[in-house]
């Protein structure tokens, strides 16, 4: 101890200036860091969009019947082989491309800006508490949604037209309907990136916190697993 091997006056500053400065220090974390998180939480989310994809397009199919009109409506099983007789196996990977696209911005965004986030709050707040880390997370996933909402609208553009193409169907929204068709449905998008990501990543985050403080569980796969 500092207190053990110097006057105590001597020791009360250079604790506090240490600690202050690791404060800022950590203020800005490691850019690899940085984008380790972007890098691997990008690739997994695209991972994962590419072998959903097929549902997500179902899904959208399954919202936008009978759009405007009244009519019997086809559960998932008859959308499914509708859209196969139809419009062939290709159709459910319709928007592939801007679904991967957002799959790594929004993924990467969403985890690679949490921590910088929580660590901004601790140094105006001097606190990581669980609130922090909803905090944090919340922001993390509706500013993420915000940048990548153009692209969203553009996927489901795709899945409901077999013939459009990525870009022509950009220039053709901004030329008919304006720049801001682009942001279509950005707030309740943003709502709910919000309340997942703050969800899913306080949990986390906090979760793994007590096993480190209540396990033996060191940093490493077996930790990530369990939480």
């Amino acid at each position: 101890m500092i207190g053990d091997v110097s006057p105590p006056v001597a020791s009360i500053p250079v604790v506090e200036g240490n600690e202050e400065s690791k404060k800022h220090q950590n203020l800005l974390p490691p850019f690899s860091k940085v984008f380790s998180h972007f890098g691997t939480s990008g690739v997994s989310v695209a991972l994962a969009t590419g072998v959903t994809h097929p549902l997500d397009v179902l899904k959208v199919r399954l919202q936008m019947q009978h759009v405007g009109q009244r009519g019997p409506l086809i559960g998932l099983t008859g959308t499914f082989l509708q859209l196969i007789k139809n419009e062939g196996a290709r159709s459910l990977y319709l928007g592939l491309t801007p679904a991967l696209t957002r799959s790594v911005l929004y993924g990467g965004l969403r985890l690679g800006l949490y921590e910088p986030t929580k660590i901004s709050f601790d140094w105006a707040f001097g606190s990581t508490n669980v609130l922090v880390k909803i905090a944090s997370g919340a922001f993390a996933g509706a500013f993420s949604t915000a940048l990548t909402n153009p692209v969203e609208v553009v996927k489901v553009r795709l899945q409901m037209n077999p013939y459009a193409v990525p870009i022509a169907e950009v220039r053709e929204i901004v030329s008919k309907e304006g720049i801001g068709a682009l942001w279509k449905g950005v707030g309740p998008a943003m709502v709910r990136a919000a309340a997942l990501t703050a969800s899913q990543l306080a949990t986390y985050d906090e979760a793994k916190r007590i096993l480190v403080k209540q396990s033996s569980l060191e940093e490493g796969f077996h930790l990530h697993l369990c939480t």
